[in-house]
């Protein structure tokens, strides 16, 4: 009878030098980000309560971003091509440019509500709203776009 003994080859000592430094770069990049919220100012919550039924009345949709494009001649809009679902291209203007260059936002998904109604700036009607969270730090504003997972499709309604 004959066994099958496995054998293996030692590795060139310089290769696994440079493999164990990939790994290690990648670990060190993968740290995740410290954030200090302890300046953090919160704006105080709403005493008044919204009902139900006047809540579930917003359109609140996840949508992917196909073009965006800062307004001619505003300082603050930027101009969404959004896919949200429907087919067809929904428009909304946001005054965020402070805070994102266009180029950062395109392929993104976003969260949006649609139905509100159209409203003119700069001579460009907005079909909806693109929502933010905003706080203050340290006497500054400060604006973050609500990004949500790619594997959540265009038109997906939010609860």
């Amino acid at each position: 009878m004959v066994a099958f003994v496995p054998t293996m080859k030692s590795l060139d000592p310089k290769k696994c030098e440079s493999k164990e430094n990939a790994s290690t770069e990648k670990e060190s990049a993968k740290e995740p980000e410290v954030i200090d919220f302890s300046k953090v100012e919160i704006e105080p919550l709403f005493k008044d309560f919204v009902d139900f039924d006047t809540f579930s009345k917003s359109d609140l949709r996840a949508v992917k971003v196909k073009e965006c494009t800062a307004v001619p001649k505003s300082k603050k809009l930027l101009q969404f091509v959004l896919d949200d679902g429907t087919g067809e291209d929904r428009v909304i203007l946001s005054g965020i440019h402070a805070y994102y260059e266009p180029e950062d936002l395109i392929g993104k998904t976003l969260v949006a509500i649609l139905n509100l109604p159209p409203r003119k700036m700069m001579g460009i009607d907005s079909c909806g709203m693109i929502l933010s969270a905003v706080h203050n730090e340290e006497g500054e504003e400060k604006l973050h776009v609500l990004m949500v997972d790619d594997h959540i499709p265009a038109g997906a309604k939010l609860y």
